[in-house]
């Protein structure tokens, strides 16, 4: 397989790079993708098989299934680094192995409906806090250790839309290359 087809397949939307300046249209757009996202993962893995769901999307890549418990993972390490980032001055936030939870025996062969629920919780409350917030409070940031860098909310924001779009891709991609229903 070339770079660029690996690429594609870890990146399927390209990587995320933020957006500077960010408009009160990508407010928008950050907030609707995030609000939206459970509800079109569900769409995305409804009927599938127990094997379908443990289909790689790549070579070397985590299954539909780990997809699924990962994105509820990260979803809600995120919104608490959010709540960090607007109740306390520049936070530095807890990093964690993401890879690792991924290979935890409820990530590789747990129900889905699991983290489904979580998810849809989870993204209607962070929607309903991310519609509330001033423009002052999107402008406030956490400090990411591994990256040594200042983030700031409105960043987040675009970061974790993005990654909502990006793991779904993996998924709807996935269907699409395995000629799945759609």
């Amino acid at each position: 397989m070339k770079d660029e087809e690996l690429e594609l397949l870890k990146y399927p939307i390209g990587r995320y790079t933020g957006k500077e300046p960010v408009t009160e249209q990508d407010i928008r757009w950050y907030i609707n993708t995030i609000e939206l996202f459970p509800a079109k993962l569900k769409h995305a893995v409804t009927g599938l098989s127990e094997d379908e769901l443990d289909t790689p999307y790549r070579e070397g890549g985590w299954t539909i299934r780990q997809v699924v418990h990962h994105t509820a993972d990260s979803h809600m390490n995120s919104y608490l680094r959010f709540k960090l980032a607007l109740t306390e001055d520049v936070p530095a936030i807890r990093p964690y192995f993401e890879d690792r939870w991924a290979e935890l025996p409820e990530a590789k062969t747990g129900a889905i409906e699991l983290s489904l629920p979580i998810l849809e919780a989870l993204h209607k409350r962070w929607a309903a806090m991310l519609k509330n917030l001033t423009p002052a409070e999107l402008k406030r940031k956490l400090y990411h250790p591994e990256s040594k860098m200042e983030m700031t909310v409105e960043y987040l924001m675009g970061l974790y839309a993005w990654h909502s779009e990006h793991h779904l891709a993996h998924i709807v991609n996935l269907k699409k290359r395995m000629g799945w229903q759609t």
